[in-house]
Protein backbone atom coordinates (compact mmCIF):
# COMPACT_ATOMS: atom_id res chain seq x y z
CA UNK A 1 0.00 0.00 0.00
CA UNK A 2 2.83 2.37 0.84
CA UNK A 3 4.33 1.76 -2.62
CA UNK A 4 0.98 2.58 -4.25
CA UNK A 5 0.80 5.87 -2.36
CA UNK A 6 4.42 6.66 -3.23
CA UNK A 7 3.80 5.98 -6.93
CA UNK A 8 0.56 8.00 -6.91
CA UNK A 9 2.23 11.00 -5.31
CA UNK A 10 5.09 10.79 -7.80
CA UNK A 11 2.69 10.62 -10.76
CA UNK A 12 0.72 13.56 -9.39
CA UNK A 13 3.97 15.50 -9.24
CA UNK A 14 4.59 14.58 -12.87
CA UNK A 15 1.01 15.60 -13.71
CA UNK A 16 1.78 19.15 -12.58
CA UNK A 17 4.56 19.36 -15.18
CA UNK A 18 2.27 17.81 -17.82
CA UNK A 19 -0.40 20.43 -17.06
CA UNK A 20 2.21 23.18 -17.26
CA UNK A 21 3.42 22.07 -20.72
CA UNK A 22 -0.18 21.59 -21.91
CA UNK A 23 -1.42 24.98 -20.67
CA UNK A 24 1.53 27.05 -21.84
CA UNK A 25 1.56 25.36 -25.25
CA UNK A 26 -2.10 26.22 -25.84
CA UNK A 27 -1.69 29.74 -24.47
CA UNK A 28 1.03 30.52 -27.02
CA UNK A 29 0.20 28.21 -29.93
CA UNK A 30 -3.46 29.21 -30.37
CA UNK A 31 -2.78 32.90 -31.24
CA UNK A 32 0.52 32.14 -33.00
CA UNK A 33 -1.26 29.54 -35.15
CA UNK A 34 -3.75 32.19 -36.27
CA UNK A 35 -0.93 34.52 -37.31
CA UNK A 36 0.77 31.70 -39.21
CA UNK A 37 -2.56 30.88 -40.91
CA UNK A 38 -2.94 34.48 -42.10
CA UNK A 39 0.67 34.40 -43.32
CA UNK A 40 0.13 31.17 -45.27
CA UNK A 41 -2.94 32.73 -46.96
CA UNK A 42 -1.12 35.97 -47.76
CA UNK A 43 -0.97 37.13 -51.38
CA UNK A 44 2.58 38.37 -50.76
CA UNK A 45 4.93 35.61 -51.92
CA UNK A 46 7.86 36.51 -49.59
CA UNK A 47 5.53 36.02 -46.62
CA UNK A 48 3.46 33.12 -47.91
CA UNK A 49 6.15 30.70 -49.14
CA UNK A 50 8.61 30.79 -46.21
CA UNK A 51 5.67 30.13 -43.88
CA UNK A 52 4.39 27.29 -46.05
CA UNK A 53 7.89 25.74 -46.06
CA UNK A 54 8.07 26.08 -42.26
CA UNK A 55 4.67 24.35 -41.89
CA UNK A 56 5.81 21.59 -44.26
CA UNK A 57 9.02 20.96 -42.26
CA UNK A 58 7.32 21.00 -38.87
CA UNK A 59 4.41 18.77 -39.94
CA UNK A 60 6.74 16.47 -41.85
CA UNK A 61 9.14 15.69 -39.01
CA UNK A 62 8.51 13.97 -35.64
CA UNK A 63 7.97 16.13 -32.58
CA UNK A 64 10.58 14.02 -30.78
CA UNK A 65 13.18 15.08 -33.36
CA UNK A 66 12.19 18.73 -32.94
CA UNK A 67 12.61 18.36 -29.17
CA UNK A 68 16.12 17.00 -29.70
CA UNK A 69 16.96 19.89 -32.06
CA UNK A 70 15.78 22.53 -29.59
CA UNK A 71 17.17 20.66 -26.58
CA UNK A 72 20.63 19.77 -27.84
CA UNK A 73 21.06 21.94 -30.97
CA UNK A 74 22.15 25.14 -29.17
CA UNK A 75 24.80 23.19 -27.24
CA UNK A 76 26.17 21.67 -30.45
CA UNK A 77 26.44 25.18 -31.89
CA UNK A 78 28.40 26.34 -28.85
CA UNK A 79 25.47 28.21 -27.28
CA UNK A 80 25.37 27.23 -23.61
CA UNK A 81 22.91 27.98 -20.85
CA UNK A 82 19.62 27.34 -22.63
CA UNK A 83 17.04 26.13 -20.14
CA UNK A 84 15.66 22.67 -20.94
CA UNK A 85 12.08 23.67 -20.19
CA UNK A 86 12.37 26.65 -22.54
CA UNK A 87 13.61 24.27 -25.26
CA UNK A 88 10.59 22.01 -24.67
CA UNK A 89 8.19 24.93 -24.88
CA UNK A 90 9.77 26.23 -28.09
CA UNK A 91 9.40 22.82 -29.74
CA UNK A 92 5.82 22.28 -28.57
CA UNK A 93 4.62 25.81 -29.38
CA UNK A 94 6.13 25.82 -32.87
CA UNK A 95 4.84 22.31 -33.62
CA UNK A 96 1.28 22.94 -32.47
CA UNK A 97 1.13 26.44 -33.98
CA UNK A 98 1.75 24.92 -37.40
CA UNK A 99 -0.93 22.26 -36.92
CA UNK A 100 -3.41 24.82 -35.58
CA UNK A 101 -2.65 27.16 -38.51
CA UNK A 102 -3.76 24.54 -41.01
CA UNK A 103 -6.97 23.97 -39.06
CA UNK A 104 -7.64 27.72 -38.99
CA UNK A 105 -6.90 28.00 -42.72
CA UNK A 106 -9.31 25.18 -43.53
CA UNK A 107 -12.01 26.78 -41.39
CA UNK A 108 -11.58 30.25 -42.93
CA UNK A 109 -11.37 29.05 -46.53
CA UNK A 110 -14.40 26.80 -45.98
CA UNK A 111 -16.71 29.80 -45.53
CA UNK A 112 -18.52 30.62 -48.82
CA UNK A 113 -17.18 33.79 -50.49
CA UNK A 114 -20.77 35.01 -50.87
CA UNK A 115 -20.84 35.78 -47.14
CA UNK A 116 -17.86 38.11 -47.45
CA UNK A 117 -19.49 39.81 -50.44
CA UNK A 118 -22.85 40.12 -48.67
CA UNK A 119 -21.20 41.79 -45.68
CA UNK A 120 -19.40 44.28 -47.89
CA UNK A 121 -22.63 45.06 -49.76
CA UNK A 122 -24.14 45.94 -46.37
CA UNK A 123 -21.34 48.48 -45.89
CA UNK A 124 -19.15 46.45 -43.51
CA UNK A 125 -15.38 46.59 -43.70
CA UNK A 126 -13.36 43.38 -44.20
CA UNK A 127 -12.44 43.40 -40.51
CA UNK A 128 -16.08 43.79 -39.47
CA UNK A 129 -17.13 40.98 -41.79
CA UNK A 130 -14.49 38.70 -40.32
CA UNK A 131 -15.27 39.36 -36.66
CA UNK A 132 -19.07 39.77 -36.90
CA UNK A 133 -19.99 37.26 -39.61
CA UNK A 134 -17.17 34.78 -40.23
CA UNK A 135 -15.41 34.15 -36.92
CA UNK A 136 -18.13 32.26 -35.03
CA UNK A 137 -18.78 30.04 -38.05
CA UNK A 138 -15.05 29.31 -38.25
CA UNK A 139 -14.98 28.44 -34.55
CA UNK A 140 -17.88 26.03 -35.04
CA UNK A 141 -16.10 24.35 -37.96
CA UNK A 142 -12.74 23.96 -36.24
CA UNK A 143 -13.93 22.64 -32.87
CA UNK A 144 -13.78 18.91 -33.85
CA UNK A 145 -10.25 19.01 -35.36
CA UNK A 146 -9.02 21.27 -32.55
CA UNK A 147 -10.36 18.83 -29.96
CA UNK A 148 -8.35 16.06 -31.65
CA UNK A 149 -5.20 18.19 -31.44
CA UNK A 150 -5.83 18.96 -27.77
CA UNK A 151 -6.11 15.23 -26.99
CA UNK A 152 -2.97 14.54 -29.00
CA UNK A 153 -1.15 17.26 -27.06
CA UNK A 154 -2.05 15.59 -23.76
CA UNK A 155 -0.32 12.39 -24.92
CA UNK A 156 2.55 14.21 -26.67
CA UNK A 157 3.59 15.81 -23.38
CA UNK A 158 5.10 12.40 -22.56
CA UNK A 159 7.74 13.12 -25.25
CA UNK A 160 9.16 15.91 -23.08
CA UNK A 161 11.08 13.29 -21.09
CA UNK A 162 13.22 12.84 -24.24
CA UNK A 163 15.22 15.85 -23.06
CA UNK A 164 14.93 15.17 -19.32
CA UNK A 165 11.71 16.89 -18.34
CA UNK A 166 10.13 14.99 -15.47
CA UNK A 167 6.47 14.59 -16.41
CA UNK A 168 4.11 11.64 -15.71
CA UNK A 169 5.73 9.04 -17.97
CA UNK A 170 9.22 9.88 -16.74
CA UNK A 171 8.14 9.40 -13.13
CA UNK A 172 6.48 6.06 -13.99
CA UNK A 173 9.61 4.85 -15.82
CA UNK A 174 11.72 5.82 -12.82
CA UNK A 175 9.99 3.11 -10.76
CA UNK A 176 10.58 0.59 -13.53
CA UNK A 177 14.31 1.25 -13.32
CA UNK A 178 14.68 1.58 -9.57
CA UNK A 179 12.09 -0.92 -8.25
CA UNK A 180 11.87 -3.22 -11.28
CA UNK A 181 8.06 -3.02 -11.38
CA UNK A 182 5.98 -2.41 -14.51
CA UNK A 183 2.57 -1.44 -13.12
CA UNK A 184 3.38 2.29 -12.53
CA UNK A 185 3.69 2.69 -16.30
CA UNK A 186 0.22 1.23 -16.86
CA UNK A 187 -1.08 3.21 -13.91
CA UNK A 188 0.18 6.42 -15.55
CA UNK A 189 -2.26 5.66 -18.40
CA UNK A 190 -5.13 6.28 -15.96
CA UNK A 191 -3.99 9.89 -15.55
CA UNK A 192 -3.89 10.44 -19.32
CA UNK A 193 -7.31 8.79 -19.71
CA UNK A 194 -8.84 10.99 -17.02
CA UNK A 195 -7.30 14.13 -18.56
CA UNK A 196 -8.55 13.24 -22.04
CA UNK A 197 -11.97 12.31 -20.62
CA UNK A 198 -12.39 15.77 -19.08
CA UNK A 199 -11.38 17.44 -22.38
CA UNK A 200 -13.80 15.23 -24.34
CA UNK A 201 -16.68 16.27 -22.08
CA UNK A 202 -15.65 19.93 -22.35
CA UNK A 203 -15.52 19.89 -26.16
CA UNK A 204 -18.83 17.99 -26.30
CA UNK A 205 -20.38 20.81 -24.26
CA UNK A 206 -18.86 23.51 -26.49
CA UNK A 207 -20.08 21.76 -29.65
CA UNK A 208 -23.58 21.58 -28.21
CA UNK A 209 -23.47 25.29 -27.37
CA UNK A 210 -22.47 26.14 -30.95
CA UNK A 211 -25.03 23.82 -32.52
CA UNK A 212 -27.19 26.77 -33.64
CA UNK A 213 -24.85 27.05 -36.68
CA UNK A 214 -26.26 24.29 -38.90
Amino acid sequence: MSMFITVTLSLLEGLMMTLKIFGLTLLMAIPLGLLIAFGSMSKIAVIKWPIKILIWIIRGTPLMLQLVVFGFGPGLLGIDGMDTFVAVMMAFVLNYSCYFSEIYRGGIEGIPKGQYEAGQVLGMTKTQVFFKVILLQVVKRIIPPMSNEFLTLVKDTSLANTIMIYEITWNAKRFMNSEHILWPLFYSGVFYLAFCGILTLLFGYIEKKLSYFK
